[in-house]
């Protein structure tokens, strides 16, 4: 076989349509789009119009509420955290804040920081800095020997 010997299977392949060369072409005149009107026309634009009649999407009511200033924390279980102590992941001596739970493969991005949430069980001693706890999980740091600082919008993470 050569490179000359290459072709696409039969059928793959159709010529494009020529519009608008003559009645004999088939796609004559109007080339095939009907006669006047909003949609013989290009550029037409109605894809939610309904003749006048209120559109579906106009009719139904509006719901719900977009903050665009929430905070969307990396919510993480203590017990999350223990596992990750256990596997020598996460080192027991350094702080505890966004970038080491990102080297350590519990967080995948930093987002607006991190939240502890007490599920689990914590047994390590570990010096927290995050931007936010539950009651839970601060007493379950404290129970284990550790202590936590949690971070104000203000104070980046890595400061």
């Amino acid at each position: 076989m050569k490179l000359n010997d290459l072709s696409d299977n039969p059928g793959a392949s159709k010529n494009r349509m020529r519009v608008g060369r003559g009645i004999g072409s088939g796609k004559g005149k109007t080339c095939g789009r009907g006669v006047k009107g909003q949609k013989a026309r290009t550029g037409v634009a109605v894809k939610g119009f309904e003749g006048g009649q209120m559109p579906l999407h106009r009719r139904l009511p509006k719901r719900g509420f977009y903050n665009p200033f929430s905070t969307d924390y990396n919510e993480v279980n203590l017990g999350r955290i223990q596992q990750a102590v256990e596997a020598g992941k996460l080192d027991v001596s350094a702080p505890v804040n966004v970038e080491a739970l990102i080297a350590a493969g519990v967080v995948s991005k930093p987002r607006d920081g991190v939240k502890l949430l007490g599920n689990g069980k914590l047994e390590a001693k570990l010096a927290f800095e995050v931007a936010a706890a539950s009651k839970s999980a601060v007493a379950a740091i404290e129970s284990a020997g550790g202590s936590i600082k949690l971070l104000t919008a203000a104070e980046p993470a890595s400061a």
